[in-house]
């Protein structure tokens, strides 16, 4: 669990169109967001120190990247597929937690703790989901809708 008071009201803003998705009750996902969110939002710290100005792009294509391997892999069919894109998160769970610790001097250091500590979040949930996903060699199979009559062709 994510131990920052912040979490909780920007849960509150997230639109219906993403918290109603499946995908939304992964919990490496929420925190992907929300990690992307204060990414977001430090920006004017990394700018204003000119050591961390050159790694800002860096560090926010690594941040959005967790969630949209996250995105990518959950709507694969098949279990190899899926842990493929999960292992990619988690690769840039990593990426994304190093650029924050290289821009540490940017940030004060209560700040700097919540955010590694939401990637080190991330990083332990995807350590254990990928190899579940991965033995578990089932495929997504999309829902067939009861009633298959034809659509009439355009020209009909």
């Amino acid at each position: 669990m994510i131990n920052d008071p912040e979490y909780e009201r920007w849960l509150r803003t997230v639109p219906a169109e993403i918290t109603q998705d499946t995908l939304w009750r992964m919990t490496a996902y929420r925190y992907a967001l929300y990690a992307m969110s204060r990414a977001q939002a430090d920006v004017p710290h990394f700018e204003q120190c000119r050591v961390t100005r050159p790694h800002i792009d860096q560090l926010l294509r690594a941040v959005g990247a967790i969630s949209a391997n996250l995105e990518e892999g959950y709507g694969r069919s098949g279990a190899a597929d899926r842990a493929h894109f999960y292992e990619y998160a988690l690769s840039t769970a990593r990426e994304a937690r190093g650029w924050y610790y290289k821009c540490a001097s940017a940030l004060p250091v209560e700040v700097l703790s919540s955010r590694l500590s939401v990637f080190t979040q991330i990083i332990r949930i995807l350590t254990t989901t990928v190899p579940e996903v991965r033995a578990s060699k089932t495929r997504w199979q999309p829902r067939r809708e009861l009633d298959d009559k034809r659509l009439p062709e355009p020209n009909e």
